[in-house]
C-alpha cells in the first residue's frame, strides 16, 4: 500500500522545503520506503531530498515534460514506495503564466490525482489564517485538499486562536502547527538554498528538522487521512519504437562513452537526463573538474552541466592539467554539451563578483561575468539554431534559464546555440555553437524531446567510428 502527496504552499519562503526535509527523514527514519519528487525546475531540493530520504528525487513539471513522459517518471520511481512526497514550486497555483496552470503545483497534482497538503506561513496572523486557507480551498474545486500545516506558530496561545479560527473552514483541516524554529532552516545564496554538498552540518539539520515535524504534526495522523495511491491508473507508457538504439544485423551498437562533470562546483543536472542518455546507449562516466586532472579515458562525448563555477572559480582555474584536457577534447571535434555553468567552464575566463578574472578552459571564446543581480530566470522553449549534436537546425527542446552572470565577447567567431523563447514570446538568443560543441546558459531537460538525447549519443558514436581509439 502506497500513500502519496503533494506538499504545496501558499508562496515561495512559507517553509516548504523545510517541511518537506523535515517529513522525509521523519518517515525514513520510521522504517518506511520514501520517494521524493520536486515540482518544477529545480536542482537544489531533490540534492537535498535525496540526504534525507536515502532515495534519489526526480524532478516533475506539466511544461517542460510531455504528460506521457512525466507519468512515467512517476510511476518508474513511485512503485515499490511506502510513501510518496511531491514537494511543490512556488505558490500552489503559480506557473508558467498569470492565466494559465501550466508549471504549477496544483496541476501537477491534478494530473496525478494526488491529494494536496497546503503549507501556510501563519507567522504574525490568526483569524485571516482561515480567510487564506478558504480561498485556497476554493480557488480549483478539481484540486484535492488534504488539509493544511500552519507553519512558525509563535506560542500555545497562536496555536489556539488558529484552530478556533481554521475550524470556520472544514474544507481546510488542520494537520499540524509548527512552532517558530528559525535555527533550523538551510541556509540560502543567489541560486537558491545551499547545495547538500556545501550545507554545513547537514545531517545533524536534517534529523532536527524532523523533530520538529514531529513535534508539530501527527504523521501517523496524517497518513492515514490519504488516499491510496492508484498506481494501476498511473501506467508507465508503452516504450516507443524509435527510443532503442539501432540495430544492425541483430547486433546492440557500441555504447558511447560519455564525461559527466559532478562535484560541488557542477551539480545541476536532471537525474532523467542521465537515464535518457543511458538509455539511448550511453556509458556515462563521472569527473569531477575540481578535483580530477584528466578526463575518464576513451570518452566519445562530454557533458558539462550547470552548477557554481562561480563559487570555486580559484579552484578550477588553479586546475590547468584538467582545463588544458577539457580545451583539448573540446577541439578535437568530438561531441561537448555544456549548459550554464559548463558553459562558463568552457569560456576563456570568468568575472567573479568582486572582479577578480579567473582564467576558464578557453574552448569557447569570451567571459562569463557575474552580477549583483538576477540575469535571467524562466521557462525556455530552446531552437537550436545550427545543425549539431541534437540534430539538425530547428530541434526543439523545452527546459529554463537561471543566472546571475551574464556573457561578454563582441565578435566572436562562432554563431548562437539557441534561439530561446520565454513565457510571453519574447526571442533572444544563447550561447555559442561551433562544431559539435553546444554551450548555453539554457538548461534543458530532454523528456522534453528524448530525440535530443538519441542523436547526441549517436554523435558521440559517429566520431567514436571516425576515431581510432589510439588516436584519443
Amino acid at each position: 500500500m502506497t500513500k502519496a502527496l503533494v506538499l504545496g504552499g501558499t508562496h515561495s519562503g512559507c517553509g516548504k522545503t523545510s517541511v518537506s526535509l523535515g517529513l522525509l527523514r521523519a518517515l525514513a527514519r520510521r522504517g518506511l520506503r520514501v520517494q521524493p519528487f520536486k515540482a518544477g525546475p529545480d536542482f537544489i531540493d531533490p540534492g537535498l531530498h535525496a540526504r534525507a530520504a536515502g532515495r534519489p528525487s526526480h524532478n516533475l513539471d506539466t511544461w517542460m515534460q510531455p504528460e506521457p513522459a512525466l507519468r512515467g517518471i512517476f510511476c518508474r520511481h513511485a512503485r515499490g514506495a511506502d510513501v510518496v512526497l511531491v514537494e511543490g514550486v512556488m505558490g500552489l497555483f503559480d506557473g508558467r503564466t498569470g492565466t494559465g496552470e501550466q508549471g504549477s503545483t496544483a496541476h501537477l497534482a491534478k494530473l496525478l490525482g494526488l491529494p494536496v497538503v497546503l503549507v501556510i506561513d501563519a507567522g504574525s496572523q490568526a483569524r485571516s489564517a482561515a480567510a487564506l486557507a478558504q480561498g485556497f480551498a476554493r480557488f480549483d474545486p478539481a484540486l484535492g485538499l488534504a488539509g493544511v500545516v500552519l507553519n512558525r506558530v509563535g506560542s500555545p496561545r497562536h496555536e489556539s486562536l488558529l484552530r478556533e479560527a481554521l475550524a470556520l473552514a472544514p474544507e481546510a483541516p488542520v494537520l499540524g502547527c509548527l512552532p517558530r524554529r528559525e535555527d533550523v532552516g538551510l541556509a540560502s545564496r543567489h541560486l537558491g538554498l545551499v547545495t547538500e554538498g556545501d550545507a554545513e552540518a547537514l545531517e545533524s539539520r536534517l534529523e532536527s528538522l524532523a523533530d520538529w515535524v514531529e513535534q508539530g504534526i501527527d504523521i501517523a495522523a496524517l497518513l492515514a487521512a490519504l488516499p491510496e495511491l492508484n498506481m494501476p491508473e498511473l501506467t508507465l507508457p508503452e516504450p516507443s519504437p524509435a527510443a532503442a538504439p539501432s540495430m544492425a544485423a541483430g547486433v546492440s551498437p557500441c555504447p558511447a562513452r560519455i564525461g559527466v562533470a559532478r562535484d560541488r562546483a557542477f551539480c545541476f543536472l536532471y537525474e532523467e537526463n542521465l537515464r535518457l542518455l543511458a538509455e539511448a546507449g550511453a556509458e556515462l562516466h563521472f569527473f569531477s573538474p575540481l578535483a580530477g586532472v584528466a578526463l575518464p579515458d576513451s570518452l566519445d562525448g562530454l557533458y558539462l552541466p550547470g552548477g557554481y563555477p562561480e563559487l570555486a572559480a580559484r579552484e578550477l582555474s588553479a586546475n590547468a592539467p584538467m582545463r588544458e584536457a577539457v580545451r583539448a577534447f573540446s577541439a578535437s571535434g568530438r561531441p561537448v554539451w555544456a549548459e550554464c555553468g559548463g558553459y562558463m567552464y568552457l569560456l576563456r575566463d570568468l568575472a567573479d563578483a568582486e572582479g577578480r578574472a579567473w582564467p576558464m578552459c578557453g574552448a569557447l571564446p569570451g567571459r562569463a561575468v557575474m552580477r549583483s543581480r538576477r540575469s535571467a530566470l524562466g521557462y525556455r522553449e530552446a531552437r537550436t539554431v545550427a545543425d549539431g549534436p541534437f540534430g539538425p537546425a530547428g530541434t526543439l527542446l523545452r527546459g529554463h534559464e537561471f543566472h546571475y552572470s551574464e556573457y561578454e565577447g563582441g565578435g566572436d567567431a562562432y554563431g548562437p546555440a539557441f534561439a530561446l523563447t520565454d513565457a510571453g514570446g519574447r526571442e533572444a538568443l544563447d550561447g555559442q555553437a561551433a562544431g559539435n560543441v553546444v554551450g548555453g546558459y539554457f538548461h534543458a531537460h530532454l523528456a522534453s524531446n528524448p530525440g535530443a538525447a538519441r542523436a547526441f549519443v549517436n554523435a558521440c558514436r559517429a566520431t567514436k567510428a571516425a576515431s581510432p581509439a589510439d588516436s584519443r
